[in-house]
């Protein structure tokens, strides 16, 4: 029954993105609308079919960017919730300082990152760490935070260090909403990669939008769009995929089902 809801679902979902990019090219014919301004998909697959290696190779820096960015936020994003957790110094300090940071325009800070890390991988990984980790910090926090004082009590009581409380209790309790940041953080941490190739690229899809923006070449700039949609897509449900095998138990899991 389960499966058969997932592919109704996504049968649904492809059946209406189909529609849309067939009314999409009809209205581009009917109307002449100039290529310049509203490609037709047909042009955008014809821009996309003809230097398929052109895309290939930015699509994979971008990837390995935004891979890179995300997984070292979900490494330090964990950590500084546990942090947060277990030390009112860390909850009243590192916290209001994610908060603040969180707040400011990411565009606005990415030049800074230039500055002091130069124009190669390094300032693109950054921004990406940057804007991807504050919703891990945050879902990890309140997983942990939401276990059962009982529980705590009880597993204390039973003379449980804090490391098994943390490994045996908190982690598997904080899992799905673990897995609710991470997946909000994977599509930032593609966001970030592209900011990062918008102001210091010379490779990346983001280097590829700039370029056709200058050259006025709608149909390629769409094309790495199209490019970037794709891969946020598959990143997204690649991450729930991870946790639909990690979490099988879940009621969230169980409830996706139905």
């Amino acid at each position: 029954m389960g499966g058969t809801g997932k592919n109704k679902r996504l049968l649904s979902s492809v059946a209406v993105l189909m529609v849309s990019v067939i009314l999409w090219e009809i209205a581009c014919r009917i109307l002449e609308v100039r290529p310049f301004i509203l490609p037709a998909p047909s042009a955008i697959l014809v821009e996309m079919i003809d230097d398929p290696d052109y895309f290939a190779r930015h699509a994979g820096h971008t990837l390995v960017t935004t891979l890179a960015g995300f997984a070292l936020a979900v490494v330090l994003g964990v950590l500084m919730a546990v942090g947060i957790v277990h030390s009112v110094f860390l909850d009243r300090t590192l916290y209001t300082l994610l908060v603040a940071l969180n707040s400011v325009p990411k565009v606005a800070l990415a030049p800074l990152f230039v500055i002091w890390m130069g124009t190669g991988s390094e300032p693109k990984i950054a921004i990406a760490l940057m804007i991807a980790i504050f919703s891990i910090v945050i879902d990890t926090v309140l997983g942990l935070r939401s276990v059962d004082k009982d529980m705590i009590d009880m597993a204390r009581s039973a003379r449980a260090t804090t490391m098994q409380v943390l490994f045996k209790i908190r982690f598997p309790c904080a899992l799905a909403s673990m897995f609710a940041g991470m997946k909000v953080g994977i599509s930032f941490a593609l966001i970030g990669a592209i900011v990062g190739e918008f102001v210091a690229g010379e490779t990346g899809l983001g280097h590829v939008i700039l370029l056709s923006q200058g050259m006025f070449d709608t149909a390629r700039a769409f094309a790495a769009i199209v490019i970037l949609g794709i891969m946020g897509t598959i990143l997204f449900y690649a991450v729930e995929a991870a946790e639909r095998i990690l979490l099988p138990w879940h009621t969230s899991q169980r409830a996706s089902e139905q």
